[in-house]
């Protein structure tokens, strides 16, 4: 069956095809102030920071440089060469470094851990729509804002003077702002609830309690676990760099290895972090996207 597709006359259309010419030219002046100003505020920013271009492309050779130096062997008989030349020689402390890269790992499994119990709770109490009082949603907001708020490295260094010189540091750095993180996203996922199995609940008389455990938290577990599960990809990234201030794990030699100019040591520790890093990323990946699809299903 054929259909006719019937045009309106020129006197018709003539107004249609002005006014729609008309709202495409104010969509595009739109975007093209919006495009402008935001040009504007970019390079008004780099002024007011004081960035200058010129020095960066005046010693963008020192960078390159630099890297083509770390991928140098300095010792062995390829001395000179690239470091796949030799790898024994290149990869020197391998053990060493590996037990580090342990360390470190553990470091961020433990501090993600610990700091997602603390933002699993906090996520209750600070939502919107699920806290018992204002006060308590009030208070648990700014401790979160707090947590996150001060840098992972700033608290390392607060624990380090407190505890001295170790993993511990590192761990409770990296658990007080995973604690902040997490329990920022997990309240904001809790925000976006189904209410109505929680007005259900509320009718029967449960209490606070029992409206979380069977209302809120079947719709909210698998988003939770996945956010935990991205956070620990994130915090053995940021548990690498804890060794810098003496918070334990491989930053610690990597520190070391640049300071005193032991260039191929650099680019070995930086090939292992990476690599590291490459592997939890794919094996943690799958359980998000399982975690993901339970989410989509529900």
């Amino acid at each position: 069956m054929s259909h006719t597709v019937q045009s309106l006359p020129d006197h018709q259309l003539a107004p249609l095809a002005r006014a729609y010419a008309e709202a495409v030219s104010a969509k595009r002046r739109q975007v093209l102030i919006g495009l402008v100003l935001f040009v504007g505020a970019f390079i008004v920013a780099g002024i007011v920071a004081d960035v200058k271009p010129a020095t960066f492309f005046t010693n963008l050779w020192r960078f390159t440089d630099y890297l083509g130096r770390i991928f140098t062997l300095e010792q062995g008989p390829y001395a000179g060469r690239f470091v796949l030349f030799d790898v024994v020689e290149w990869m020197w402390g391998f053990d060493k470094w590996l037990k580090l890269l342990w360390e470190t790992i553990l470091i961020a499994y433990v501090g993600t851990l610990s700091g997602a119990i603390g933002g699993f709770v906090f996520s209750f109490l600070s939502a919107r729509n699920l806290t018992p009082n204002s006060t308590i949603g009030f208070l648990a907001k700014r401790w979160l804002e707090f947590c996150r708020t001060v840098p992972e490295i700033v608290f390392a260094l607060i624990f380090v003077v407190a505890f001295g010189l170790g993993p511990l540091a590192g761990l409770l750095a990296i658990a007080v702002h995973t604690f902040g993180a997490l329990g920022k996203q997990f309240a904001e996922v809790a925000e976006n609830i189904d209410m109505k199995p929680l007005d259900g609940l509320t009718a029967t008389g449960a209490t606070w309690t029992e409206r979380m455990r069977f209302a809120v938290l079947p719709q909210v577990m698998s988003n939770y676990a996945s956010y935990a599960l991205l956070r620990f990809e994130v915090n053995v990234r940021g548990a690498a760099v804890m060794g810098f201030v003496g918070a334990g794990g491989i930053g610690q030699d990597l520190v070391e290895a640049i300071r005193k100019f032991y260039y191929a040591d650099v680019s070995a520790i930086l090939v292992l972090i990476v690599l590291t890093v490459m592997l939890i990323d794919l094996g943690t990946e799958r359980l998000r996207h399982h975690f993901i699809g339970l989410e989509n299903r529900s």
